[in-house]
């Protein structure tokens, strides 16, 4: 049974900090990137930022450069998302997703968790 479980939202003050975390199970973790994926009420999911199988190279959207770290480990078999300097406009519903593609032959496979609430008060 695949199962990606998100904890560590809550409520905080505009320039605080807050870690999330994704425990996965299920799968061979270490052979998926992983990604946070995040929703505001009334908007289109967005990526957040993606990791690489082995944890050597990440990426983030511009509004969180800077801010946000991800991290992984294969061992523990989770990823985080650490969130830095956080604004009202970070609140959304973080989602945390694993991917595994190929070039050839073509594939791809998502898996995803059910999201766990961030509110950055002002």
């Amino acid at each position: 049974q695949v199962q990606l479980v998100e904890s560590g939202g809550g409520l905080v003050q505009s320039g605080g900090s807050l870690r999330l975390s994704c425990a996965a199970s299920g799968f061979t973790f270490s052979s998926y990137a992983m990604s946070w994926y995040r929703q505001a009420p009334g908007k289109e999911r967005e990526l957040v930022a993606v990791i690489t199988v082995t944890g050597g190279s990440s990426n983030y959207a511009d509004s969180v450069k800077g801010r946000f770290t991800i991290s992984r480990d294969n061992a523990k078999n989770t990823v985080y998302l650490q969130m830095n300097a956080l604004k009202p406009e970070d609140t959304a519903v973080y989602y945390c997703n694993a991917a595994y593609s190929s070039t050839w032959p073509k594939y791809r496979m998502d898996y995803w968790g059910k999201g766990t609430l961030v509110t950055v008060s002002s």
